[in-house]
């Protein structure tokens, strides 16, 4: 008679554990979010690009085209901390859906007022219109605080994967935005662009306010308190962050307009676009490095040095331009140079949060992408004016002056700001 065989011993092979993302997007509503949060943001790498082809393809004009986008810059710069304010005080979706919904008007109008010929000055007031776009970034982030740290103990590794992850979104949306746009207009028609961004963006903030389970609820205090007590502005330590800001976003704007300039120098101006790509890309591949680790030390610590690499790094593009200039080198050290930008914004973004009084997160957070943006103007036309009158290649100079401006700002403020600097 057969003998039994012996049981098989048990596996020792463990499952592995799940990684950051992976258990950032098993929280409940996550994903729903996130989805409707990613389809609202995609077009704002495409508006600027859509409203410079359009316009500068009917009107011959690329000067009108950049002024009008400078105009709806400059608006944004001023309405986005007001939209944000309202978002705080009366929910997500209640604002974030209006708002919406005439910055997408505004949007239509404009391609209404070029393609039938209207007067130059409707297009500034119908780009203007457009300064209502709430900030879906921030608000996906007050989201994620809500998610991670409703009872204020929260898990911080996980805040820190989940800031990680919209910064890498973010750097996504801007490297595919402008490519998708380009395609559009030339593809399609010239007014192509505008059109499918304006209906990417209403549809993706109808998904990402419609899922009411993740949003963060409008607390009893926030209404009743002075709002001059309350405002991020005043908060400890905030002002110079957004001094950073403005000096980071500098960075950004002379990056973009002295790149566009040194591939025109060499007949390749076609190439730009892919060329800036590729510094998203290298900005996003390491946001999500950054944010599958775990740091060590306050963020207030880490923040001078994430500056300092990235002053270091922008040097890349100024060297391989004087020394070679190749393009195909210029976009390989674009790529590295990108790779200190995500970790820098996302360090940045966590001391944004942290010293934002409870309750004002997404104006706190608006207020930086404010300052961000009024760098990039700043930048874009420092960068411009060097590159026309200087050469493209000392244009490079711009963004490496810019970093270090951020980083020694930085250094005289560090260590002067309130204990609530997350560990």
């Amino acid at each position: 008679m057969p003998q039994p065989s012996p049981p098989r011993p048990h596996s020792r092979t463990t499952p592995r554990p799940p990684g950051p993302y992976r258990r950032l997007f098993t929280l409940p509503g996550a994903r729903a979010f996130t989805a409707g949060n990613l389809i609202a943001r995609l077009p704002m790498g495409m508006f600027s690009v859509s409203a410079v082809i359009m316009i500068a393809g009917s009107r011959g004009s690329y000067a009108l085209a950049g002024a009008v986008t400078a105009t709806g810059l400059a608006a944004t710069a001023l309405v986005a901390p007001w939209t944000a304010r309202l978002v705080d005080r009366h929910g997500q979706a209640r604002i974030a859906v209006p708002a919406t919904a005439l910055a997408a008007l505004g949007s239509l109008a404009l391609l209404l007022c070029v393609r039938y010929g209207a007067p130059d000055w409707t297009l500034f007031a119908a780009y203007a219109a457009t300064a209502t776009t709430p900030n879906t970034g921030g608000m996906s982030r007050a989201r994620w605080a809500h998610l991670l740290d409703g009872d204020g103990k929260g898990d911080k590794a996980a805040l820190h994967t989940a800031n990680s992850f919209e910064q890498a979104a973010d750097e996504l949306c801007f490297m595919l935005g402008p490519v998708l746009a380009a395609f559009l207009c030339g593809a399609l028609f010239p007014e192509a662009g505008t059109l499918v961004g304006a209906v990417l963006m209403m549809t993706g903030v109808l998904v990402f306010a419609a899922q009411r389970s993740t949003e963060p609820p409008v607390g009893p205090r926030v209404e009743g308190l002075h709002q001059g007590r309350t405002s991020p502005l005043r908060a400890p330590g905030m002002r110079p962050l957004l001094a950073v800001c403005l000096a980071t976003g500098a960075v950004f704007g002379s990056m973009e307009v002295v790149t566009i300039a040194f591939a025109d120098e060499r007949g390749h101006r076609a190439a730009a676009g892919a060329v800036l790509a590729l510094q998203a890309a290298g900005s996003c591949a390491a946001g999500l490095l950054y944010g599958a680790l775990r740091p060590t030390g306050p963020a207030e610590r880490r923040h001078p040095w994430c500056l300092a690499a990235m002053t270091a790094l922008m040097t890349l593009p100024l060297l391989a331009a004087a020394t070679t200039g190749s393009l195909l080198v210029l976009a390989g050290a674009l790529l590295v140079a990108g790779m200190a930008t995500a970790p820098t914004m996302i360090t940045n973004m966590t001391l944004v949060q942290s010293r934002t009084p409870e309750g004002r997160l997404n104006e706190g957070m608006t207020l930086a992408v404010t300052g961000l943006l009024g760098g990039i103007a700043c930048g874009s036309a420092a960068g411009g004016w060097t590159a026309e009158h200087v050469s493209a290649t000392a244009g490079y100079g711009v963004p490496v002056a810019a970093a270090a401006s951020a980083l020694l700002l930085s250094l005289a403020t560090t260590g002067r700001t309130d204990s609530r600097t997350p560990h």
